[in-house]
């Protein structure tokens, strides 16, 4: 990626090193099982883990930083997220809205969010009650390696991705999550599957108007694409279990992701992502 000329975004909390800090549980782990960016994890590990942190209290050992990180991956991290807004900013503003502004949070093993509480293991993830997207940075290293999907892009892609979640907490889509939660297992996990794609598309929507602000390298796109590929549901459960189980998906299959990344990389349109309205993914 070619992010020289990048402003850096100041809407970040560093808060590797110094332990967990920040608030209480608020709407439950059970968002963060749902909306962390690469599962792989059974949900009721996610569970077992704010459970176990619910008796706790978090405790600041120090103030945490805000604004650009100073390390080249902090950075890197910044200017991305730099970059996201001021994309979603002018979408926004061409239909007469306003975007608000997410905060990122670098973290390392474990973090709290209003969520409920976080690990690495678990991934990236969004936590609409705060408005914030956590990253372990160390995650990069397990895309890379764990993942087979090497390249700057596709670590952007990983934030789009999470990005795409926060377009969809002021677009009211997490309305149809919390109402899907209250019915069956099937349902909750048909609309996640949705909800995924959708960010999915979003991450592409970014990467359009990216590729128009020449910030994208030959071969960004196949580093996102082989990125989309390697995290499909089908792909993940297939190398955990050896065998696939599509009422379980939560993500969606490898050609589902590929195919919504696809879809709002060409036309670089939010409009074009409503993955609900899809009669077919």
């Amino acid at each position: 990626m070619q992010l020289g000329d990048q402003r850096e975004s100041s809407n970040v909390e560093d808060r590797r090193g110094i332990g967990m800090v920040g608030g209480g549980l608020g709407v439950g782990g059970i968002v963060i099982a749902l909306v962390a960016y690469f599962l792989g994890v059974d949900p009721a590990v996610v569970s077992d883990v704010a459970q176990q942190v619910a008796s706790e209290r978090g405790q600041e050992t120090r103030e945490v930083p805000r604004g650009a990180p100073t390390d080249q991956q902090g950075q890197f991290a910044s200017k991305v997220l730099g970059s996201t807004e001021d994309v979603w900013g002018k979408l926004f503003a061409s239909s007469g809205s306003r975007y608000r502004l997410p905060t990122l949070v670098l973290y390392d093993g474990q973090v709290r969010s209003a969520c409920g509480m976080g690990q690495s293991a678990m991934g990236p993830f969004y936590c609409p009650g705060d408005e914030k997207l956590y990253l372990d940075l160390a995650f990069f290293r397990d895309l890379q390696r764990r993942f087979g999907a090497p390249g700057d892009f596709a670590q952007a892609y990983v934030i789009a991705h999470e990005v795409g979640h926060h377009v969809q907490k002021q677009t009211g889509a997490f309305q149809k999550m919390e109402a899907a939660r209250a019915r069956s297992q099937s349902e909750q996990n048909r609309i996640s599957v949705r909800m995924e794609l959708q960010a999915d598309c979003y991450a592409g929507v970014w990467g359009h108007h990216a590729g128009t602000m020449n910030q994208l390298d030959p071969g960004d796109i196949a580093e996102a694409l082989n990125a989309a590929t390697a995290i499909g549901d089908d792909r993940l459960q297939k190398q955990a279990q050896g065998r696939v189980v599509p009422e379980a998906f939560t993500h969606g299959s490898s050609a589902q992701r590929v195919r919504w990344f696809k879809r709002g990389l060409d036309s670089g349109r939010p409009q074009d992502c409503d993955t609900f309205a899809a009669a077919s993914l």
